[in-house]
């Protein structure tokens, strides 16, 4: 079951908070899922990966109380919290990076809050998605930040942000989950530095035989 997490509505709708619910729709389009219904007081679709079967789910309880609605679903499709990948915005990760992760603290996420609450565990997936912190000089509330807009040069970014999201998804139902971690959660590797240049040859003096050669480049007794 792959739950995005945002608040419903309009409003909320282009919210910085609300990009695990972005990820999740373009994961139902992308696979060509079945009309959303109205069911665990969330938005529910469900759609193929292959042969493996996803359930798509977005709650409509509001951030703070998803768990309800996660709890609901996972006990309906008897999903073990380790079957539940929620897609969620993530603060402590610059914008644009992805991470994939399982288990952890919620870090102030009510989101997460309310599901660990609900499914008495941590112990269940996270697809991390990077908004990063508000920049110097924010002025306001880390809430005033994350319900908000993307800034025109996020938004610019938002669809590569969003379709990399939903690849990590379909890398978990396709590879395994180790192999997905592995793949997304490597670090780049820094360029190596470039080699020194050779030392340079002291001005007038070459490799010629015996040790050296005279200016005119003529090696051999001294001339007149």
């Amino acid at each position: 079951m792959v739950v995005g997490l945002g608040n419903p509505g309009p409003k909320y709708a282009a919210h910085r908070h609300n990009v695990g619910f972005m990820v999740v729709e373009a994961l139902a389009e992308r696979l060509h899922a079945e009309s959303w219904r109205d069911k665990f007081q969330a938005r529910v679709t469900r759609a193929d990966v292959g042969d493996t079967p996803l359930v798509l789910l977005e709650p409509q309880t509001y951030m703070n109380e998803s768990g309800r609605s996660v709890q609901a679903a996972a006990a309906f499709y008897k999903h073990e919290p380790g079957e539940v990948c929620v897609v969620h915005d993530e603060l402590d990760l610059p914008f644009g990076d992805v991470r994939i992760k399982v288990g952890g603290g919620h870090a102030g996420h009510n989101g997460l809050r309310s599901i660990i609450a609900c499914l008495g565990t941590p112990e269940f997936i996270r697809i991390r998605v990077g908004i990063g912190r508000p920049p110097a000089g924010f002025r306001g509330e880390v809430a005033s930040f994350v319900l908000a807009p993307f800034d025109v040069a996020e938004s610019a970014q938002l669809a590569e942000l969003v379709k990399v999201s939903a690849d990590a998804v379909v890398a978990i139902v396709r590879r395994g989950l180790g192999p997905a971690m592995n793949a997304r959660n490597a670090r780049p590797k820094p360029p190596k530095p470039p080699k020194p240049p050779p030392p340079p040859a002291a001005d007038g003096v070459g490799t010629g035989p015996g040790g050296g050669s005279s200016p005119s480049g003529e090696s051999g007794p001294d001339r007149d």
